[in-house]
Formats: structure tokens, sequence, C-alpha cells
């Protein structure tokens, strides 16, 4: 028997994948789209309304049974993340909500995607595999090495910041690197990744908020630094 629900509520997850799904049905309409997908874990503890980040997207379940459920993911979802890119068979990392007595063993992540990535290349490396990543530039100053990022839906190390790869595709964007053991490469969507693909991206909140947090003071350092540029003393004037 499918139930149903038209409630939303705010989530945090950890980046810690519970299980893949599979996407068994898509419906397209003027206002979305509804997807359902197959799961063992995230149902045997499932309710209406709740949150389920599905490849680092937060979405509602409308209607859940034994053996699947469905979320709803308007437009403006569908143009923001790899939701729309999402078909019939398609597979997709995906976590409960946390609860306050859970660990956390990855960081905090919203399922509110700042932007789409791009597998810009793959190398082996050991037994580990080091995939950098291309974005926008505009996220840049939320990148730090060892710092924290959600890549569809998976919390990770950033494991470095590549120039040489922006010198390659353009000053507009931003590259980063991240290393993927086996462990995460099998039991996450990651291990599919192929140059070019598409991938959701977030942010360490932490980042965003000290980021936003410093700008007023960035701002009027660089007001500070316009002023006084006027009354620098021309080279040919100096003693």
């Amino acid at each position: 028997m499918w139930s149903q629900a038209n409630n939303t509520v705010s989530a945090l997850f950890s980046g810690i994948v519970e299980e893949i799904g599979t996407v068994v049905e898509v419906k397209d309409s003027a206002d979305g789209r509804s997807l359902k997908i197959a799961s063992t874990v995230v149902v045997s503890d499932i309710a209406l309304g709740h949150s389920v980040s599905i490849g680092g997207a937060c979405l509602t379940v409308v209607k859940f049974d034994k053996e699947s459920f469905v979320v709803e993911a308007v437009q403006e979802t569908l143009r923001m993340t790899t939701v729309g890119q999402l078909e019939v068979g398609s597979k997709v990392n995906l976590e409960r909500a946390l609860k306050f007595s859970d660990r956390l063993g990855g960081h905090l992540v919203s399922g509110h995607v700042d932007s789409l990535g791009t597998v810009h290349s793959i190398e082996e490396e050991g037994f580990s595999r080091v995939i950098t990543f291309m974005t926008d530039r505009k996220l840049a100053p939320y990148f730090v090495e060892k710092g924290s990022v959600a890549i569809e839906g998976v919390s990770l190390t950033v494991w470095g910041l590549c120039d040489d790869a922006v010198n390659e595709v353009g000053d507009s964007t931003f590259g980063f690197k991240v290393a993927l053991i086996p462990h995460t490469l099998s039991v996450t969507t990651l291990g599919q990744l192929r140059a070019g693909d598409k991938v959701n991206l977030e942010t360490d909140v932490v980042a965003r908020y000290v980021a936003r947090w410093l700008e007023p003071s960035l701002m009027h350092h660089k007001l500070m630094e316009s002023d006084l540029s006027q009354f620098e003393i021309p080279a040919t004037k100096r003693l």
C-alpha cells in the first residue's frame, strides 16, 4: 500500500552513504519530476515527509512501500542538480537525515547543492583513485586543502587545489582534487565516474558561514586600499 504526503522538512546529513539505490520509475510533468527509487536500507526506517539525500540533493519522501520510495523534484532542482539527468536504471547514493543521537562520520551536509561540477581527469595512484573536478570559480573561497566537500552526497576531503587544470579550461572555472579509497569506490556511485560526467557539489557549510562573516571586513579592506592608492607618490617623484 502506497502512502502520500505533501509536507517538507529541513534536514542535515553526514555524507556517509547508507546504500546505492536504483531509479525504477521516472515521471515528468510541467511541475517537475517524480522518481521512484528501489531501496532496502532506507525503506527499513522511513516515513512520509522524511528527507533523503539523493546523490547529495535533499528530497522529500511522498510515497513508499517495503521495496521502494518516491520523491518529487521541482524544476529548479532539475536545473541545478544531476537529478534532472537521472533515468530508469540510474544508480544514486542514498542517505537518510541524521538523528541527534547519530555519530557524525563525515561532516555536516545540508543537501542543498551549490553547483554542478565536471570530472576533469581521473588518475590511479597506488590503491587510491585521484579525481580532478572543475566548477564555477565563485566557489573557490570555500575550498582549502584538507577541507571538506560533498560530491554526489559523499563527504570527502579536498586533496588539493589545481591551478594547472584551471589554466587548461579557463579563468572562470576552479579545480580541486579528491583521493578515493577502494571502499568509497565500491559503496558509492563515485566508482562509476568518467571524465566529463556531471556531479552535485556542496561546499562545507562552516566555510560558507566564515566567508560570509569575513565579507564586510574584506570589503572594508578593499575600500581602504582604493582610498590610499590615490595618495601614492609617482615613481618619478620619489626620492
